[in-house]
Protein backbone atom coordinates (compact mmCIF):
# COMPACT_ATOMS: atom_id res chain seq x y z
CA UNK A 1 0.00 0.00 0.00
CA UNK A 2 1.43 3.36 -1.00
CA UNK A 3 1.52 6.12 1.55
CA UNK A 4 0.51 9.59 0.47
CA UNK A 5 3.35 12.06 0.08
CA UNK A 6 3.89 14.19 3.14
CA UNK A 7 3.14 17.49 1.53
CA UNK A 8 2.94 20.70 3.39
CA UNK A 9 4.98 19.63 6.41
CA UNK A 10 7.30 22.58 5.99
CA UNK A 11 4.43 24.98 5.77
CA UNK A 12 2.92 23.54 8.96
CA UNK A 13 6.22 24.13 10.82
CA UNK A 14 7.23 20.49 11.24
CA UNK A 15 10.73 21.01 9.88
CA UNK A 16 13.46 21.46 12.48
CA UNK A 17 16.13 22.32 9.95
CA UNK A 18 16.09 25.94 10.98
CA UNK A 19 15.24 29.22 9.40
CA UNK A 20 16.96 30.87 6.48
CA UNK A 21 19.69 32.21 8.80
CA UNK A 22 20.93 28.67 9.40
CA UNK A 23 19.98 28.60 13.08
CA UNK A 24 17.95 25.68 14.34
CA UNK A 25 14.56 26.44 15.84
CA UNK A 26 15.63 25.29 19.28
CA UNK A 27 18.90 27.29 19.34
CA UNK A 28 18.82 30.15 21.80
CA UNK A 29 19.95 33.59 20.87
CA UNK A 30 20.69 34.39 24.52
CA UNK A 31 23.92 36.18 25.26
CA UNK A 32 25.67 35.04 28.46
CA UNK A 33 24.31 38.12 30.29
CA UNK A 34 20.76 36.88 29.59
CA UNK A 35 21.49 33.52 31.25
CA UNK A 36 20.48 32.87 34.83
CA UNK A 37 23.14 33.60 37.48
CA UNK A 38 23.60 29.85 38.00
CA UNK A 39 24.17 29.26 34.28
CA UNK A 40 26.59 32.21 34.10
CA UNK A 41 28.50 30.83 37.08
CA UNK A 42 28.75 27.41 35.45
CA UNK A 43 29.89 29.01 32.21
CA UNK A 44 32.51 31.07 34.09
CA UNK A 45 33.87 27.95 35.80
CA UNK A 46 34.07 26.12 32.47
CA UNK A 47 35.86 29.03 30.79
CA UNK A 48 38.39 29.31 33.63
CA UNK A 49 39.10 25.58 33.71
CA UNK A 50 39.60 25.54 29.93
CA UNK A 51 41.92 28.57 30.01
CA UNK A 52 43.99 27.24 32.92
CA UNK A 53 44.32 23.84 31.24
CA UNK A 54 45.86 25.58 28.21
CA UNK A 55 48.38 27.71 30.14
CA UNK A 56 48.94 29.50 33.43
CA UNK A 57 47.31 32.90 33.60
CA UNK A 58 47.05 35.73 36.10
CA UNK A 59 43.77 36.59 37.82
CA UNK A 60 43.74 39.84 35.80
CA UNK A 61 44.00 37.99 32.48
CA UNK A 62 41.20 35.63 33.51
CA UNK A 63 38.98 38.57 34.53
CA UNK A 64 39.49 40.05 31.05
CA UNK A 65 38.60 36.73 29.41
CA UNK A 66 35.37 36.43 31.44
CA UNK A 67 34.51 40.03 30.60
CA UNK A 68 34.90 39.25 26.88
CA UNK A 69 32.61 36.23 27.39
CA UNK A 70 30.05 38.70 28.80
CA UNK A 71 29.95 37.10 32.24
CA UNK A 72 28.48 39.47 34.85
CA UNK A 73 31.35 41.16 36.75
CA UNK A 74 30.10 40.12 40.22
CA UNK A 75 29.67 36.50 39.17
CA UNK A 76 33.08 36.49 37.45
CA UNK A 77 34.79 37.89 40.55
CA UNK A 78 33.04 35.41 42.83
CA UNK A 79 34.18 32.44 40.70
CA UNK A 80 37.73 33.83 40.42
CA UNK A 81 37.92 34.26 44.20
CA UNK A 82 36.82 30.66 44.69
CA UNK A 83 39.52 29.49 42.25
CA UNK A 84 42.10 31.56 44.20
CA UNK A 85 40.95 30.04 47.52
CA UNK A 86 41.44 26.48 46.25
CA UNK A 87 44.79 27.33 44.62
CA UNK A 88 43.79 27.01 40.95
CA UNK A 89 44.68 30.68 40.41
CA UNK A 90 47.92 31.80 42.08
CA UNK A 91 49.48 35.04 40.86
CA UNK A 92 52.69 34.50 42.88
CA UNK A 93 53.28 31.07 41.38
CA UNK A 94 52.35 32.46 37.94
CA UNK A 95 54.86 35.32 38.29
CA UNK A 96 57.62 32.96 39.49
CA UNK A 97 56.95 30.67 36.52
CA UNK A 98 57.23 33.61 34.10
CA UNK A 99 60.50 34.73 35.72
CA UNK A 100 62.04 31.26 35.56
CA UNK A 101 60.94 30.42 32.02
CA UNK A 102 61.89 33.81 30.53
CA UNK A 103 65.34 33.69 32.10
CA UNK A 104 65.97 30.04 31.24
CA UNK A 105 64.58 29.89 27.70
CA UNK A 106 64.78 33.47 26.42
CA UNK A 107 67.55 35.00 28.51
CA UNK A 108 65.29 37.96 29.28
CA UNK A 109 66.54 40.70 31.56
CA UNK A 110 64.92 41.78 34.80
CA UNK A 111 63.42 44.89 33.14
CA UNK A 112 61.86 42.90 30.27
CA UNK A 113 60.36 40.39 32.70
CA UNK A 114 58.94 43.20 34.86
CA UNK A 115 57.32 44.77 31.79
CA UNK A 116 55.75 41.46 30.78
CA UNK A 117 54.36 40.87 34.27
CA UNK A 118 52.86 44.38 34.30
CA UNK A 119 51.21 43.66 30.92
CA UNK A 120 49.79 40.41 32.33
CA UNK A 121 48.22 42.32 35.22
CA UNK A 122 50.36 41.08 38.10
CA UNK A 123 50.38 43.50 41.05
CA UNK A 124 53.40 45.79 41.47
CA UNK A 125 54.28 44.53 44.96
CA UNK A 126 54.23 40.95 43.76
CA UNK A 127 56.36 41.86 40.73
CA UNK A 128 58.97 43.51 42.96
CA UNK A 129 58.90 40.48 45.24
CA UNK A 130 59.65 37.96 42.47
CA UNK A 131 62.12 39.98 40.39
CA UNK A 132 64.15 41.18 43.39
CA UNK A 133 65.54 37.66 43.59
CA UNK A 134 67.39 38.37 40.32
CA UNK A 135 70.75 39.83 41.35
CA UNK A 136 73.15 41.96 39.32
CA UNK A 137 75.42 38.91 39.15
CA UNK A 138 72.54 36.85 37.71
CA UNK A 139 71.94 39.51 35.06
CA UNK A 140 75.60 39.57 34.09
CA UNK A 141 75.83 35.77 33.99
CA UNK A 142 72.75 35.46 31.76
CA UNK A 143 73.88 38.24 29.41
CA UNK A 144 77.35 36.68 29.20
CA UNK A 145 75.89 33.24 28.37
CA UNK A 146 73.78 34.82 25.62
CA UNK A 147 76.78 36.68 24.20
CA UNK A 148 79.03 33.59 24.21
CA UNK A 149 76.35 31.56 22.42
CA UNK A 150 75.68 34.33 19.89
CA UNK A 151 79.21 35.41 18.95
CA UNK A 152 80.19 32.34 16.86
CA UNK A 153 77.45 33.30 14.36
CA UNK A 154 79.11 36.71 14.02
CA UNK A 155 82.70 35.44 13.83
CA UNK A 156 83.08 36.15 10.10
CA UNK A 157 82.38 39.86 10.66
CA UNK A 158 84.89 42.59 11.39
CA UNK A 159 85.42 42.97 15.17
CA UNK A 160 83.72 46.40 15.38
CA UNK A 161 80.68 45.21 13.42
CA UNK A 162 80.52 42.04 15.48
CA UNK A 163 80.64 44.00 18.74
CA UNK A 164 78.01 46.47 17.52
CA UNK A 165 75.64 43.62 16.57
CA UNK A 166 76.25 41.81 19.83
CA UNK A 167 75.67 45.02 21.76
CA UNK A 168 72.37 45.60 19.92
CA UNK A 169 71.26 42.02 20.50
CA UNK A 170 71.82 42.18 24.26
CA UNK A 171 70.33 45.67 24.53
CA UNK A 172 67.12 44.43 22.88
CA UNK A 173 66.97 41.75 25.58
CA UNK A 174 66.76 44.61 28.07
CA UNK A 175 70.25 44.58 29.58
CA UNK A 176 71.89 47.83 30.69
CA UNK A 177 74.95 49.16 28.90
CA UNK A 178 77.42 48.22 31.68
CA UNK A 179 76.21 44.61 31.66
CA UNK A 180 76.23 44.52 27.86
CA UNK A 181 79.80 45.87 27.60
CA UNK A 182 81.08 43.36 30.15
CA UNK A 183 79.28 40.45 28.44
CA UNK A 184 80.56 41.49 24.99
CA UNK A 185 84.15 41.62 26.29
CA UNK A 186 83.91 38.11 27.78
CA UNK A 187 82.35 36.78 24.57
CA UNK A 188 85.04 38.39 22.43
CA UNK A 189 87.78 36.93 24.63
CA UNK A 190 86.07 33.53 24.39
CA UNK A 191 85.96 33.75 20.59
CA UNK A 192 89.62 34.78 20.38
CA UNK A 193 90.74 31.87 22.56
CA UNK A 194 88.80 29.46 20.32
CA UNK A 195 90.35 30.89 17.15
CA UNK A 196 93.90 30.80 18.56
Amino acid sequence: MAFPKARGNRAKGYSNRGDSSGKSKDATDESPRQLSPERQEQRARNVLLYQLARSAKSAHQLRQILEKREIDAEIAESVIQRFIEVGLIDDKLFAETIVNSRRKFKGSSKSVIKRELVEKGVGSELIEDVVNEITAEDELATATDLAIKRIPRLSSLDRDVRQRRLFGYLSRKGYGSNVVLAACKVAEDSLNSELN
